[in-house]
């Protein structure tokens, strides 16, 4: 068996001590004592490792030692029930048995595992002994809804992906249960980060976190809102103007991640436009912000929280489009060619454009050259912002809402101007 090396042995040391340091200086704090710390960790770690070289195959001398370590801690854990906190409850929990359990395991771990692993292990923990309070703090403030939407995610994820067949199911289009429910996934992901940021993190009353987070859960959903709000509200007006240029601009970068998670050298292709007009449109609502002035203030009765985009409707719906888009596409594409496709584009621009934009990524929906497939991508985000700008007039009012709308046509204007440019140079 060969004896671990020096480095290995500075790594337990170091790790428990680390560990132990975090430990003891959490619990001073909180002025509770409870047995470990910066002595007792080391010394648990040490003994947990020198009892699997004992022997490392059967790992009977490490068994008996945590046995004896789990006696002790039942014995600690009967006696902490007879303490009470302030409320009249029993003070214990199970963290502090939990980390002498981990402190004693972390031996042999830093001896056999690899250091990544041991060194996960170590931070993991210490963020979750010290974060006590944000923790509880957040799990507050969770709906229990969310919970159990997170977990249908990982189900979903986890369990059903991974069941689903890679094969076509039909002659209809190349495209498989696995591809659409794997492009469901991309886009619900990118955009359920941006709702938990935004209604867990970001400011209250933050307009520009909206602004900025809704672009990138939704740009056509927060232009509606936007919109909307300055309609009922003349002083909002200006800064949901802003709004809806920077939701816009931020639409680019999501197409381009969302892209890139399924055809890299069409996310190549694209970035140069989409960086672009992503950083055109940053311009104009900066440019907008500032002649904005500041941000009126927000009725906390008549905030409305963004919708959970991980909710199995919505997912379901986004399926239905994109094997839908796709069929339609490949039949267009058979029928007219290439410039059928993007006639196309500029159609889906007036809905949805992901489950379009994921059809040509995964080369589903019609089996285009990279500059054609860039070109529709183009074309499509240019429609949905004319659809965008029609949204602006529509529930602002077309006078009160021109810097909007009108930055909105430019930036069609320019995603179509690349679209022939991109479509020249790639062929």
């Amino acid at each position: 068996m060969p004896i671990p090396g020096l480095a290995n042995l500075a790594l337990l040391l170091g790790l428990s001590f680390f560990f132990g340091l975090a430990f003891e200086e959490f619990y001073a704090r909180s002025g509770e004592k409870r047995p470990g710390g910066i002595r007792t960790f080391p010394l648990l770690a040490i003994t947990g490792g020198v009892l699997y070289l004992l022997d490392a195959e059967r790992l009977l001398p490490l068994t008996a030692g945590l046995l004896v370590l789990g006696a002790w801690l039942v014995a600690y854990y009967r006696d902490a029930m007879r303490e009470h906190d302030a409320t009249g409850a029993p003070n214990v929990g199970l963290v502090v048995p939990a980390c002498n359990l981990l402190a004693y395991l972390l031996g042999p771990l830093a001896l056999a595992g690899p250091h990544w692993l041991a060194i996960g292990v170590t931070v993991a923990a210490v963020l979750f002994i010290t974060g006590r309070e944000r923790l509880h703090s957040i799990a507050e403030r969770v709906d229990l809804v969310e919970i159990v939407t997170a977990g249908q995610f990982l189900i979903l994820t986890g369990l059903i992906l991974p069941l689903l067949p890679d094969e076509p199911v039909t002659t209809l289009t190349t495209i498989t249960p696995y591809k659409v429910w794997l492009a469901v996934l991309a886009v619900c992901t990118i955009s359920y980060a941006s709702y938990l940021i935004r209604r867990y993190v970001a400011p209250e009353g933050g307009d520009v976190w909206i602004a900025a987070l809704g672009g990138l859960y939704s740009s056509t959903a927060t232009t509606v809102v936007l919109a909307r709000r300055a309609g009922q509200e003349k002083d909002f007006l200006p800064r949901a103007r802003a709004g809806i240029v920077l939701a816009t601009s931020l639409m680019y970068p999501r197409l381009l991640v969302v892209i890139a998670v399924f055809n890299r050298p069409l996310a190549q292709a694209l970035l140069p436009a989409l960086i672009g007009l992503a950083a055109l449109g940053l311009v104009i609502a900066f440019l907008l912000y500032r002649r904005a002035g500041p941000a009126p203030r927000i009725d906390a009765s008549a905030r409305t929280a963004p919708r959970n985009p991980l909710e199995l409707s919505v997912a379901a719906l986004f399926a239905i489009l994109f094997v839908a888009i796709s069929i339609v596409a490949s039949w267009v594409q058979a029928h007219f060619g290439v410039t059928g496709v993007e006639v196309l584009a500029a159609i889906v621009g007036v809905t949805d454009i992901d489950p379009f934009v994921l059809s040509l990524a995964q080369s589903v929906a019609a089996p285009l050259t990279l500059g054609a497939a860039a070109a529709a991508v183009l074309i499509a985000s240019a429609s949905n912002n004319l659809l965008k700008a029609w949204y602006c007039g529509a529930f602002a009012g077309f006078r009160a809402s021109f810097p909007a709308s009108a930055s909105l046509v430019l930036l069609a204007a320019a995603a179509a101007a690349a679209a022939f440019g991109t479509a020249l140079e790639l062929g």
